[in-house]
């Protein structure tokens, strides 16, 4: 019997990266998937009877439920490859490497700039005319905003 591959094992070798597709939390995402996906292919094909009867709005729900499902079989095989991504690499990846890489890869002056000091504007009049006008408008809500919807 062949042992495993690199692509199969884990960082440790002793245990394939797989496995956790087997665990019971992961079990029951197969479980909702496989439903969610029948549920909405039961009702496009629900909706095609309808049409056929006569009503042509259903044309286009039709369609559309087997477009959700095919969203939430990508949604779903995409949630599994990040998955064998971090287990792969021993863990998730760090917070801004994206930005990196995808700002290496642009051509050179496009991309965005972190701004080194913010600009000062408190001699700016337009500014501080809008920022009193925000404090008003937070004034005026402040206490009748959600009491006719009985949120206080």
């Amino acid at each position: 019997m062949e042992t495993p591959g690199p692509a199969l094992q884990g960082t440790q070798g002793a245990a394939p990266v797989w496995r956790f597709l087997i665990t019971p939390r992961w079990l029951g995402w197969h479980v909702l998937m496989v439903v969610a996906c029948w549920g909405m292919l039961w009702l496009g094909d629900w909706q095609l009877h309808r049409a056929l009867s006569g009503n042509g709005l259903s044309w286009a729900y039709t369609f559309e439920w087997p477009l959700f499902a095919g969203f939430a079989v990508v949604f779903w095989a995409r949630t599994i490859r990040d998955e064998f991504r971090i287990r792969r690499g021993g863990g998730e990846v760090p917070e801004g490497a994206e930005a990196v890489s995808a700002a290496q890869s642009l051509p050179a002056g496009l991309g965005t700039a972190q701004v080194q000091q913010p600009a000062d504007d408190a001699d700016d009049a337009e500014l501080a005319k809008y920022n009193a006008y925000l404090a008003r408008l937070n004034d005026e809500v402040k206490g009748t905003h959600g009491k006719r919807y009985g949120f206080r």
